[in-house]
C-alpha cells in the first residue's frame, strides 16, 4: 500500500537577507547611512574589513542587507572593496599633508594617530583638502597619542593646515597707494587678504618643516648617485625643535606658498588689522610703550608696511 503523505511542517524556512529597498526618499536615506557605516568602519589589524559588526553579528550578514552578490563576489567582498579603498585613501591623504607630524612621531605612531582621528572626526567634506582642519584640535583632546611631543604636534598641525588654507584661499583686489588718496588717517582701516594666516606658535616649526621637506626631496631622488654630504643629510633624521616663541605669517606670492617670521609688535599690528581696528588703533595695540626710547619705531613700522604692501597683503573689500 502506498505510504500516507507526511504532514507539512509548520516551521517556516528562514528568509534570506534581502538588500534594503529604496522606493522612497526615507528608505534611500536609510540605505545611504547603512552604506556609509560599512564603508567608514575601521579596518581590522590585517587591514581587511572586520568580520564582526559592532553588535556582534557577522559583518557578512550586515552586508547582505545592503548589497547583492554577483557572479564573482559575495556582498561582503563587494563592500570590502569600498571599505578598504576609503581607509587607504584618507590615510594616504593625511600622510601627504602632514610630513612634519610624521617626522616627529614616526610612521607607526602617526598611523595610529590618523586612524584614531578619523574615527572621531570622519571625513564629512566633498574634498580631501579639508580633512586635516580639525587635526590640531584632536591632538589637544587626545594628548596620549602624541606624548611627549603633544604641544609641538599641535603647533605643527596648525602650521600644516594653515599652508593648505593659504594655497587656495580667497583673494581680493590688492590695496594700492592710490587707495590712500583722500583717506582720513585717523579713521583709515586696512583689510588683510583672507588667505593670509597668522600663527602664534610655541615652537619654531618653520625651520623644522623646511628641513623635513628637504630630506624628503633627497629621499625621493636618486640618493645613491648624490654627493656624500647629500646622502648623509637624506639619511639623518631631522631633530625636533626646542621650545621658542615664534610668530609667523603664512602667505602666497605668484602662486607659491611662503612663510615669514614676524616681530611680536608686527604680529600684533596685523592681528589688530584683521580684527577690523582702525590703523591708528592697530598701531597703538601693536607697538609697546617705549622701554627703549632710542629705538626708532617709526622707521621700523614704515619698513614693515612697505614690505607688506609689496607682497600684496592688504586688499580692498
Amino acid at each position: 500500500m502506498p505510504s500516507a503523505p507526511r504532514p507539512r511542517s509548520r516551521t517556516k524556512p528562514a528568509k534570506k537577507a534581502r538588500p534594503l529597498g529604496a522606493s522612497t526618499r526615507s528608505e534611500l536615506a536609510d540605505l545611504q547611512r547603512a552604506m556609509l557605516a560599512v564603508v567608514t568602519r575601521p579596518l581590522g589589524r590585517d587591514t581587511r574589513t572586520q568580520r564582526r559588526w559592532s553588535d556582534g553579528r557577522r559583518t557578512s550578514a550586515v552586508a547582505a542587507e545592503i548589497a547583492k552578490p554577483n557572479d564573482r563576489l559575495t556582498a561582503f567582498e563587494r563592500l570590502e572593496i569600498y571599505n578598504r579603498m576609503y581607509w587607504f585613501r584618507v590615510l594616504d591623504s593625511l600622510h601627504e599633508d602632514c610630513p612634519g607630524l610624521r617626522a616627529v612621531l614616526g610612521e607607526r605612531k602617526f598611523t595610529r594617530l590618523s586612524e584614531a582621528f578619523l574615527q572621531k572626526y570622519p571625513s564629512r567634506y566633498w574634498t580631501l583638502r579639508d580633512l586635516p582642519q580639525r587635526l590640531a584640535k584632536f591632538i589637544g583632546e587626545e594628548p596620549a597619542l602624541t606624548k611627549p611631543h603633544t604641544t609641538l604636534c599641535v603647533d605643527i598641525a596648525r602650521f600644516e593646515w594653515a599652508q593648505i588654507e593659504v594655497y587656495d584661499g580667497a583673494a581680493f583686489p590688492v590695496f594700492t597707494i592710490d587707495d590712500l588718496l583722500d583717506a582720513n588717517p585717523a579713521k583709515l582701516k586696512l583689510s588683510l587678504q583672507p588667505y593670509i594666516q597668522l600663527l602664534d606658535l610655541r615652537y619654531p616649526v618653520d625651520d623644522f618643516i623646511l628641513a623635513v621637506r628637504t630630506r624628503e626631496v633627497l629621499l625621493r631622488g636618486d640618493a645613491s648617485n648624490a654627493p656624500t654630504e647629500l646622502r648623509r643629510r637624506a639619511a639623518a633624521k631631522v631633530r625636533a625643535p626646542k621650545a621658542e616663541r615664534c610668530y609667523l605669517a603664512i602667505h602666497r606670492h605668484e602662486g607659491k606658498t611662503y612663510f615669514k617670521r614676524l616681530e611680536p609688535a608686527a604680529f600684533n599690528i596685523l592681528v589688530a588689522i584683521r580684527a577690523g581696528k582702525p590703523l591708528a588703533t592697530a598701531l597703538g595695540v601693536g607697538i609697546p610703550r617705549a622701554k627703549r626710547p632710542r629705538e626708532d619705531w617709526a622707521a621700523k613700522v614704515q619698513s614693515w608696511f612697505r614690505t607688506w604692501m609689496e607682497l600684496g597683503w592688504f586688499c580692498r573689500k
